[in-house]
């Protein structure tokens, strides 16, 4: 069963494909697959500290190990990827993008 969430996108790191606010559609239960956009969780900090969930491009599997999937940001200056932290388990793609909502909510919107 396919169930469906509203993200809402923090940061830069999707830049210029998502922005700070953009809402997007995430749907648990999709099938992963290279080239789209996904909803994951990323390894903790070095500090052992839990990184918040974060939307990711699914670049490809990774070539050692075909039950991990390589992220990448879209923006090369800002956030973490698969670059700093390595390839992240299927299971940490929590679920995949499906669209992005034509609003953008501002952060005071979200504090009220």
């Amino acid at each position: 069963m396919i169930r469906f969430s509203l993200v809402r996108v923090t940061g830069r790191s999707m830049e210029p494909t998502l922005h700070e606010g953009d809402v997007v559609v995430a749907g648990r239960g999709i099938r992963p697959k290279a080239g789209r956009l996904a909803l994951v969780q990323l390894p903790p900090q070095p500090d052992g500290t839990r990184r918040p969930l974060a939307v990711k491009r699914l670049a490809r599997r990774d070539p050692a190990d075909a039950t991990r999937w390589w992220v990448e940001r879209d923006n090369p200056r800002e956030g973490v990827d698969s670059w700093q932290v390595g390839s992240i388990a299927e299971r940490d793609v929590i679920a995949v993008v499906v669209g992005r909502l034509p609003v953008r909510v501002g952060r005071a919107f979200r504090d009220h």
